[in-house]
């Protein structure tokens, strides 16, 4: 819990001037409690038993006074806390996807989507709870358990050391079930994370599981999940429910001894009336924040595995380090230098000397595995070297900032990324939108007949993943993308794959028309999609076998 506070206290001390005034709503709301108790007894001893007038017409108004400031003081409280709460929750989310999106790719590769989501999503949530709920909660339960605690001591110390041992002995039980409830939280929250991702597989894929008639096996798996989790749940439950009936018990004991005890107090007149009800009002009082205190404790546990698992993701520091220089100068050159890459134990590239120049066409031929596109995730600096070095211009390429090399960059692969969004953004994607450069794009790309024929032309919405396109418009979509940005490198990896020989031909004739002060590198099969390379570098098992 004290690693959870000190995470997140930068951002609790952003809001400073609110937390303070949310603690002194807590403070009055935990007096007026106290005060409420204590008015038990003069009201009986000076109204009811001295028939004092004058307190029949004083202690009505205080009361009131205090129940006024009590449920101001809880109201101002709530609302700021919430604020806080939500506000925090906002920032971290923010900041959790902007350090996930400077991870390496190989990380992506390896986490699932579903995992990620559900940290992004439900674990933040736990922990806006934690901030908006149980920090206020504790801070003014603890004040109002304290301030009836006095009222309770002051009234009878003797009875009061009763109820203090008894409630003392009470809190073993509870801190066992409240470490035993973290660790089903956390398994709870891992078990989601599984659930989301088999949710994400499934809508991905639904394609594939339609025309595969799968339906009734994925259902399978996700049931045997969804049971899995429901059963870990049902745990938390039955262990988060035995906390108040543990709490009742524990109560109607002191209870018990307490009117036994205070009975014969005031029998032998070693106590007044009055000073008992108001004792035992202050009791009675002290059990509410103490029960609201135990489920806090307990709820907290859960918030405490959520944190945890954001702060895991929030100190894990990318693989790939930024460089501070930027590309501001006409790439003449792309150098492979002795570069070896492995992908954990794999061995994808092996001893790779190659040079790529300006104004040329260079192809890279090879079969699925061979190691035509790690060549390309190293110029793009999505993975690093293992051994060896790429380089820019005479200057290793760790020395430039990635950003630098994704603007001088534009990448076209047989994997079509199509947002929700319209024709116009998914082509102008990352930057500003020139109805004109798309349109042009969009001709250059031999996409435009298509799209001019749409409701709404270039202002059309693609449906997710573009789903209301055919694979062959998807692509040249991809195509207008990169020819918009008019970047200095411009990759083909298997772009026209998708493609009928008569749009094929028309692209090649494009790449032929935008070639001039360009590095152009194609990845294909086909033979005559290579027809434009000036070289053509063969790779098989990760090595360079052949250049013409």
């Amino acid at each position: 819990m004290k690693n959870l506070f000190l995470e997140f206290l930068p951002y609790i001390k952003q809001h400073k001037n609110r937390f303070i005034i949310a603690m002194l709503a807590g403070i009055i709301t935990a007096l007026c409690t106290s005060l409420i108790a204590y008015l038990v007894k003069p009201v009986l001893d000076q109204v009811f038993y001295a028939k004092n007038s004058f307190m029949l017409i004083v202690l009505p108004i205080i009361i009131i006074v205090a129940y006024l400031g009590k449920s101001g003081g809880m109201y101002i409280q709530s609302y700021l806390m919430n604020y806080i709460g939500h506000d925090i929750v906002r920032q971290i989310r923010n900041k959790l996807l902007e350090h996930i999106l400077k991870l390496e790719i190989d990380f992506f590769n390896k986490a699932r989507n579903g995992e990620l989501i559900a940290r992004v999503t439900n674990d933040i949530e736990a922990i806006k709870n934690a901030v908006s709920i149980y920090i206020g909660d504790l801070a003014r339960e603890s004040i109002t358990f304290v301030a009836l605690m006095v009222v309770v001591i002051y009234q009878s110390p003797k009875l009061a050391l009763i109820g203090i041992i008894i409630m003392a002995l009470s809190m073993l039980p509870i801190n066992i079930i409240s470490k035993k409830i973290k660790k089903r939280s956390k398994d709870s929250m891992e078990q989601n994370s599984d659930i989301t991702s088999k949710l994400n597989e499934i809508f991905n894929n639904a394609e594939l599981i339609k025309s595969s008639n799968n339906e009734k096996i994925e259902l399978k798996y996700f049931k045997e999940a969804n049971l899995k989790f429901f059963k870990i749940n049902m745990k938390v439950v039955q262990q988060n429910q035995l906390i108040t009936p543990l709490m009742e018990f524990l109560g109607a004991i002191i209870i018990a001894i307490v009117i036994y005890i205070g009975g014969n107090e005031v029998i032998n007149e070693r106590m007044t009336t009055g000073d008992f009800f108001s004792f035992m009002t202050a009791l009675f009082m002290t059990y509410t924040p103490l029960k609201r205190l135990t489920a806090i404790y307990a709820g907290m546990q859960g918030a405490i595995a959520a944190g945890n698992r954001i702060i895991e993701i929030l100190h894990r520091e990318p693989k790939i380090k930024d460089g501070s220089i930027k590309i501001d100068k006409v790439i003449e050159k792309i150098q492979f230098k002795n570069v070896y890459l492995n992908y954990d134990n794999i061995q994808a590239l092996k001893n790779i000397n190659l040079d790529f120049y300006r104004n040329e066409i260079i192809a890279l031929k090879g079969k699925s595995g061979s190691g035509k596109s790690s060549i390309v995730n190293l110029i793009l600096r999505l993975y690093i070297p293992t051994k060896g070095s790429v380089i820019i211009n005479n200057i290793s390429i760790d020395k430039y900032s990635q950003k630098s090399i994704c603007d001088s960059i534009a990448i076209v692969t047989q994997r079509i990324f199509i947002f929700n969004d319209s024709i116009a953004a998914n082509v102008a994607y990352g930057q500003e939108i020139d109805e004109n450069r798309v349109i042009d794009a969009l001709k250059q790309s031999f996409a435009y007949d298509f799209v001019e024929q749409l409701p709404n032309g270039i202002y059309t919405k693609l449906d997710e993943y573009g789903a209301n396109l055919s694979g062959g418009q998807r692509q040249r979509i991809a195509i207008a993308r990169a020819i918009y940005r008019n970047p200095q490198v411009l990759i083909f990896d298997e772009a026209t794959s998708a493609l009928d020989k008569n749009t094929e031909d028309s692209i090649k004739k494009t790449i032929d028309l935008i070639r001039k002060d360009k590095i152009i590198i194609i990845i294909a099969h086909r033979p005559s999609t290579i027809e434009l390379a000036d070289r053509v570098i063969e790779i098989k098992d990760g090595e360079i076998r052949n250049i013409k």
